[in-house]
């Protein structure tokens, strides 16, 4: 995947994080950051989940350039040019869960200030038929914790169907959802 890559919303430019805007997430260069993006970015981006994944993001795309798309995706509202959120997957996954098939699992994170206005379901449905279309992914999977109502109600939007309920290693004593969709 060398082309650039971006898809357009309604209301929503969605960009893949290149290796040079992680690493200025990573270093809180915020000055420089701005200018990567051409957005604005609050201050309250450095407080997101996204930045635990991003030194293994880092490290996914500095081994492998074509890895770009199948990780960590920003969201920037277009009137404004904000950086209003992250979504993404992990990178294709391994293992039993995507024997004979393309599985990826996906995240999203809207800041406080933006959300409840369908920004994360508009950026998810954009970004789960581009998995489908492009990335030549067969099934999505996406985890909630099950008291979680606004994320659960992203996954139902995009038609994701509830599989059953795991625990995770990093969400202790949390029953969280597990959810599908297959092309």
């Amino acid at each position: 995947m060398t082309q650039i890559l971006y898809i357009d919303t309604q209301r929503l430019e969605l960009i893949p994080c290149s290796l040079e805007v992680a690493q200025a997430t990573i270093n809180r260069d915020k000055p420089l950051l701005e200018k990567l993006l051409t957005a604005y970015v609050p201050d309250d981006w450095y407080t997101t989940e996204v930045q635990d994944f991003l030194p293994k993001y880092i490290q996914m795309l500095a081994n492998d350039a074509s890895q770009l798309g199948y990780g960590v995706w920003l969201m920037i509202r277009t009137d404004d040019s904000t950086l209003i959120g992250d979504l993404g997957f992990g990178g294709k996954l391994a293992g039993e869960e995507s024997v004979g098939e393309e599985v990826l699992e996906i995240g999203y994170e809207v800041l406080s200030a933006y959300r409840d206005r369908g920004y994360a379901s508009e950026a998810v449905e954009a970004l789960v038929n581009f998995a489908f279309t492009q990335l030549e992914a067969r099934k999505i999977i996406a985890h909630t914790p099950e008291n979680n109502i606004p994320s659960i109600r992203v996954v139902e939007k995009v038609g994701m169907k509830n599989v059953g309920t795991v625990k995770l290693p990093e969400l202790p004593g949390v029953n969280v959802f597990k959810w599908e969709l297959v092309k």
